[in-house]
């Protein structure tokens, strides 16, 4: 029979093990919910927008390509440059370029390429008070950058669906145009050609290109050619917008638009959706600076990317 100080004894010597495992173990840590910074993205792209021109070759393009090299290099993620030369459309002088390639995950073989421009226009051409002016680019060209850099801060806390691996690409020589006829797309065309005939273990699955996403007035509409072209992943992108309530991407076709995806689909043939609004006025003016972006619009293409990602078909 055992007695009452024997059983106080026994329980002073058992119940305080458990408990100091309990108080002892390692606390859980705490979970990130991924979250893009609309304030952050705004002060990427007035950063950029400093920069003032960023013609393809210029000083302007060189300091931007540094500003992006060092960004995406702090984020621990591999910076590669893919370049070329290309003629000049006024005196055929060579002009080299150079794609940027951020690559997160570089191991996995299936990937997702995600892109923008990131020259600037020479010129804005249709200003009709300054139509030789200087062109800053805040939407058309610095919003597309603005808005990978700050996804880069939040990659490392996404889960990526299928495991996927994840390329930025930022083309150059989307439109070093100064006449009608000269041609565009220069950096996408070179990537396309390499990615099609270069011998390579990976291969894009999806591919997304965002391109005047900061309109304070945001409303993105279906793009034709992406319909045409990659289907089911554009569906896919407007049904995410749905699900997390981001009203500003629009179920229906409205506009069809030449641009860096063509060359993703036509000659790579990597399913590509150019994500774009084209209703902004300032479009190709001295106005389109940051005055007249925004980084909550920027965060709500975000909102609807990062949950793309981690659901992507």
């Amino acid at each position: 029979m055992w007695r009452g100080w024997q059983i106080v004894r026994l329980l002073i010597l058992i119940v305080p093990f458990p408990l100091c495992l309990l108080a002892c173990a390692p606390a859980a840590e705490p979970v990130t919910k991924p979250e893009f910074d609309a304030g952050r993205s705004y002060e990427y792209l007035k950063s950029i927008c400093r920069l003032k021109s960023r013609i393809s070759g210029s000083p302007g393009m060189a300091a931007q390509q540094k500003l992006i090299s060092e960004h995406f290099r702090k984020l621990k993620a591999q910076v590669q440059f893919q370049s070329f030369d290309a003629p000049h459309p006024l005196n055929g002088t060579p002009v080299r370029m150079n794609n940027m390639i951020v690559s997160w995950y570089p191991k996995a073989k299936k990937r997702i390429l995600l892109a923008c421009h990131y020259d600037t226009r020479p010129f804005p051409d249709r200003d009709r008070r300054q139509p030789q002016g200087l062109f800053i680019g805040a939407n058309d060209g610095a919003s597309g950058v603005a808005f990978l850099m700050e996804l880069g801060n939040v990659m490392h806390n996404l889960k990526i669906s299928q495991d996927y691996g994840v390329d930025f690409v930022f083309f150059d020589g989307e439109e070093l145009v100064y006449r009608e006829n000269d041609p565009y797309f220069l950096g996408s065309k070179y990537f396309a050609n390499q990615y099609k005939t270069e011998p390579r273990d990976y291969e894009y699955v999806y591919g997304i290109l965002f391109d005047m996403i900061a309109d304070k007035n945001l409303a993105i509409y279906m793009e034709k050619n992406s319909l045409k072209y990659a289907p089911q992943l554009t569906r896919s992108i407007w049904e995410a917008a749905q699900r997390v309530g981001i009203k500003q991407f629009i179920p229906q076709a409205k506009f069809e638009i030449r641009d860096d995806h063509l060359p993703l689909n036509e000659i790579a043939r990597i399913p590509t959706c150019d994500i774009i609004d084209f209703d902004y006025p300032a479009w190709h003016t001295t106005r389109d600076i940051p005055r007249y972006c925004s980084g909550a619009s920027m965060a709500k293409v975000g909102k609807v990317l990062i949950y793309w990602l981690q659901n992507a078909p």
